[in-house]
């Protein structure tokens, strides 16, 4: 078995990787291809969340290992720390053990740019940010290559966090502003990626015609969104199943609001099987739950850059 350090990651996958890597995962998803098996998720107490992500397509069998723990930005570590473990699909052989911090931040942004890229209007130039810790950060830069916006507006519960990612935008080249929530109507498409347990963004808003990459839900009691502004939205997601309990959908479903059965696969709309936004005025809503396939996915292309550059630590299992 290989091992691949979490230090190596930056040298093995790049934005561009993550993001064909995780269409892939989608596409096969809507195709039958590839499954995820069920999610392990469990509260460890002040604010700690530890768990398994896994799963199954062509070439890739393995599970994502880890979770958030909020006490780590005071130790210098980011919150979120994960491994993958990848197996051969046929024997059960372990084939590598990956290191998942980099991987995960890669994978989730991407997975919000292509819901930027396939749902938020042509003329969309505004993007509005709804949190502003580590993965933030990677939101903004994923959905830079995929839109030319013209600047960039964000809200953050902490506002001294903030111009930490107006450094990022300044680097994009983007104008960038603090704003109030009640602002966020200025928006064209809008990212939430914050840990909350109660939601922030309500619909007043956000504007007709917005796109919403709701990211940061990813456990049966976090809230990011108003169940109603969910419940008037067309509703994508990674995986329907994963939406409806612990994703940003959850709540509205359990109100009867939104029916399950409302909720598209976002790769259906990649492998053209649903349209996508059907007006211009509709709000559209990404429930990006974070799926198993996405981290065998990347694992897989670091675990196929390794061995080709004699990178890692073999270890006999």
């Amino acid at each position: 078995m290989l091992i691949i350090p979490e230090s190596l990651i930056a040298d093995l996958v790049t934005p561009e990787d993550a993001h064909a890597a995780v269409e892939a995962a989608f596409a096969a998803m809507a195709e039958g291809e590839a499954r995820n098996f069920p999610v392990v998720r469990e509260a460890l107490g002040e604010g700690r969340q530890y768990g398994f992500k896994s799963g199954i397509m062509p070439g890739a069998l393995g599970v994502k290992s880890g979770g958030y723990f909020p006490g780590n930005a005071a130790r210098g570590m980011i919150n979120h720390q994960s491994v993958v473990i990848l197996f051969d699909p046929e024997t059960g052989v372990p084939r590598a053990m990956v290191g998942g911090n980099l991987l995960t931040a890669l994978r989730t942004a991407a997975a919000s740019a292509i819901s930027i890229d396939r749902l938020a209007r042509p003329e969309a130039r505004v993007l509005g940010i709804v949190g502003a810790g580590h993965q933030a950060q990677f939101q903004l830069r994923a959905a830079a290559r995929v839109r030319r916006f013209e600047r960039v507006i964000a809200w953050n519960l902490h506002p001294e966090m903030l111009p930490r990612l107006g450094a990022v935008a300044a680097e994009l080249g983007l104008p960038f502003e603090a704003v109030p929530l009640e602002r966020m109507v200025e928006a064209d498409a809008i990212i939430t990626i914050t840990s909350a347990p109660a939601a922030s963004l309500m619909a007043p808003h956000v504007a007709p015609g917005t796109h919403l990459a709701c990211m940061g839900t990813d456990t049966k009691g976090k809230q990011e969104v108003d169940p109603a502004l969910v419940a008037s939205a067309r509703v994508f997601t990674d995986e329907v199943a994963q939406s409806i309990t612990i994703g940003e959908a959850q709540h509205a479903v359990a109100a009867g609001s939104l029916r399950a059965e409302a909720i598209t696969p976002l790769g259906e709309v990649l492998t053209g099987a649903h349209p996508g936004r059907r007006s211009p005025d509709e709000i559209t809503l990404f429930d990006g739950t974070g799926v198993g396939l996405q981290d065998l996915a990347v694992a897989g292309i670091a675990l196929r850059r390794a061995e080709e550059r004699g990178l890692g630590i073999e270890v006999l299992v």
